[in-house]
This record gives C-alpha cells, structure tokens and sequence, in this order.
C-alpha cells in the first residue's frame, strides 16, 4: 500500500503526457488535414484574440468591438481570412467579440504588446490558473493531501481534455474558473468582500458565473446579518463593471444583447443536454435540473461553508456549491469540453466518498462507478493513440475515440452530486 501514492503519481504522467501528446500527434495534425482537403481557413485559432482585438481597438483607438469591421479583421486573424458565406465549409462560428465590454479592463495590461508574445504567455498563464484552481478547491474543501496526492490531482486535471484544450485556445474561460475557486475558498475562509469583486469579475463568461452567483445571493441573503458583505461587494462590483463599460462604449449592453442573439444563431448553439437527447426533451429536462438544483439551493441556503472537522464530507454547502458548478456545464448552451473545468469541486467530493466512511446509497455507488468510467476512458484511449502514433499515422482515423464520454461526464457527475443532496443521506458513521 505504501507504494500506492507513487504509483498512482505515475500513472498521472503517463496519463498527462498522452493527453498532450494524443492532442498535438493525433487530433490536430487530422483537423489540420480535413481542413487542407475543404479549404477550411486556419489562423491563429486563438480563443483569445477576439477578445483581445477588441479591447485593443476599443482602448486604443476607440472602435466599436461589436462593430461588422472588427468582426472582419478579427476573422482575418483567428481563420487567417474574412469568411466566406458562398463557401460551404467556412466555419458558422463569426468569432464576432460577445463578451461583456468591461471584459476591456482585464485585458487592458495586454492590448499594446504584439499577440504573438499575449498568446505565448496567456498558455503559461492559463496553466497556472488551473493549478491554482485545484489547489484552492483542495484547500477550500479543508482537505490536504499528500504532496504526491496533490500532484497526481494536478496533474490528473491537466490531463482533462478540457484543461487541454482550454490552455492551447487560450480560453478564458479557465481564468474564470480559477476566480469562482477563488472566490469559494474565500468564502470558506469567513471572507466576504475580496469573493464578491472576484465573482463579479468572473461575470465577463456570464454564464458560467451567473448560475453560482445566483445561488450564492441565496445563501448571503438567508442570513443578511451575517453575510451581507459578499451581496454588497458582489453587487457593489458588477455595477462599477458595467459603469465603467458604459463609459468605454456607451450603450454597450445593447450591442452585447444583441452579440449573444447573433453568436446562437449561427452557432446554433445548444446544451449537452440538448444534444444528448434532441432539443425539446433537452429543454424539458433543463428545467428538471434547474429546479432541483433550486430546491437543493433552498435547502441549504443557511449552511455555513466551513467543514468541521476537517474531514467532514457531509457538508452540504460544498456539496450544493458543486452541483450548482456541475448543472451549469450541463444547461449552458455549450458543448465546449473547457467549459467541464467547472465540474473540478464535484470530482474531488465525489472522489473523496471512496476514502472515507459515508453511508451512501447503492445508486450513487452505481453513478459513481459510471461517473468514473467515463473521466477515465478518455486518458486510457488518448494515451493509446498517442503511442501508436510513434509507429503510425493511420491512428487519426481513430481521433474521435477520446472524445465518446465527453457529453456524458458533466451529466454523470451532476447526477452523482444531485442525489445525495437531494436525499442527504451522507453522514460520517461513528
């Protein structure tokens, strides 16, 4: 048992390596060659430099990012060329800027360095982002493990597909995923100003910080004696954004709203569940989710975020907090894999009932086995690929292998969560 950990550790490079190396040997080189035989434009490919072209224009020259000439010259950029509606496999997606405007003032250290050097650095930092993420996770749930279980935990996150991807588009969408972790910690710490300005600035992704942000003012206004702070400095920061956004572009939610009409439009954008079980049916069971999350939300709207004793998993505040992270991978309308950075915080609670002594009911014991699998197909097939692809290239016919559980471990780890916190049957035994 003591060479367990080692072990364990690694099996999380061999996993971490494939991953990257399945990314960057098997599915880019594929896309690259699908691309090449359609006439597929391929720029920068930067998730990033929408966002930063606009904010450059905006601070700098005082151009209207939502405007049709920055949606051209950022196409210029992110496909290499303006797309072409006459042809029929230019991409749908316009890379149009759908950002809050106020998205300006965190890029705004960035905008008068080249892009080159922005892309070069926001990878390295993007990657730190998600280390820290887990760290504060870890530390917010008062769990401490061993500095080999920390590292196999890091390095098991960064051997995600949607770590993977997240940190070659630049997304910044990892970067809001690391201020609502640090904006959970510091709840759990009994801070409340410092996590309302960081989950207010989480809001330039707003759909990924909303649904937390809702269910956090639940919580905050349950006992406004107590936690009035966090409502005030949230609230107090969101106006000071969009302020300060409307004396950079004035009018600009207007444009915004308009922005995200248009981006689901012609990304006909739709959820996980959407996919999995076709639009309607979709839909309805969106609204299942969102009303159970609600009634768990209601339920623990007056617990408190510290875990004592430490090794208490029974907190329902944690568990609550995850499924609320989980259910939005789930709803958004977005398959994006970064986006299931979110589902981080429940992995680790989840992980966590096999170490220690919880009664669980025998469904979640069957969710939790299916949740695992599905987490671990992708690192055992991607690391196959990336092995055969030393011998030969014919494994990019296979490319798609790693991606088959990507739209079922969001819903099979909400499940996971929702069970237990709706029935509360998790208790420490004696």
């Amino acid at each position: 048992m003591k060479r367990f950990p080692r072990v364990a550790l690694a099996i999380s490079v061999l996993f971490c390596a494939g991953m990257w190396l399945y990314v960057s040997r098997v599915l880019v080189p594929q896309q690259k060659q699908f691309a090449a035989s359609h006439g597929i434009p391929r720029g920068n490919l930067s998730d990033l430099y929408p966002r930063w072209l606009g904010s450059r224009e905006l601070l700098l020259h005082h151009r209207d990012p939502y405007g049709q000439e920055i949606t051209s010259e950022i196409q210029s950029g992110y496909y290499g060329r303006p797309l072409d509606a006459a042809r029929p496999y230019d991409p749908q997606d316009q890379q149009a800027f759908a950002y809050p405007v106020y998205v300006a003032f965190v890029l705004a250290p960035t905008v008068g360095l080249p892009f080159d050097e922005v892309q070069a650095a926001f990878r390295w930092l993007l990657a730190g982002f998600t280390v820290l993420s887990v760290v504060l996770w870890l530390r917010g749930m008062r769990w401490r493990p061993s500095w080999i279980a920390g590292a196999t935990t890091v390095l098991l996150t960064l051997a995600t597909f949607p770590a993977v991807q997240g940190i070659r588009l630049q997304q910044l969408g990892l970067f809001v995923t690391a201020l609502i972790a640090g904006a959970v910690y510091l709840i759990s710490r009994k801070q409340q100003i410092l996590p309302g300005i960081l989950l207010a600035l989480a809001t330039i992704k707003p759909q990924l910080a909303l649904p937390l942000a809702a269910w956090l003012m639940l919580w905050s206004a349950s006992r406004f004696p107590l936690r009035w702070k966090f409502a005030t400095s949230f609230a107090i920061t969101s106006a000071a954004l969009i302020a300060g956004g409307e004396v950079l572009l004035p009018g600009w939610m207007r444009e915004f709203y308009s922005a995200v009409l248009a981006y689901r439009g012609y990304t006909r954008a739709g959820s996980i569940l959407d996919q999995l079980a076709g639009p309607i049916a979709g839909k309805a069971l969106g609204v299942l989710v969102v009303s159970a999350v609600a009634f768990a939300g209601w339920r623990a709207r007056k617990d408190s975020p510290d875990i004592q004793p430490p090794d208490t998993d029974a907190h329902h505040f944690w568990w609550t907090t995850s499924l609320v992270l989980a259910a939005t991978a789930v709803i958004i309308p977005s398959t994006a894999p970064y986006n299931q950075l979110l589902l981080v915080p429940g992995a680790l609670l989840i992980v966590r009932t096999w170490a220690n002594p919880l009664n669980v009911s025998p469904a979640f014991r069957v969710l939790r086995v299916l949740a695992a699998a599905c987490v671990i197909w992708p690192w055992i097939s991607a690391l196959a690929l990336a092995l055969a692809s030393f011998f030969s290239v014919g494994g990019q016919r296979f490319w798609a292998i790693p991606l088959w559980t990507s739209l079922l471990v969001p819903v099979a780890v909400a499940a996971c969560l929702l069970l237990p916190v709706l029935g509360r049957p998790l208790r420490r035994q004696g």
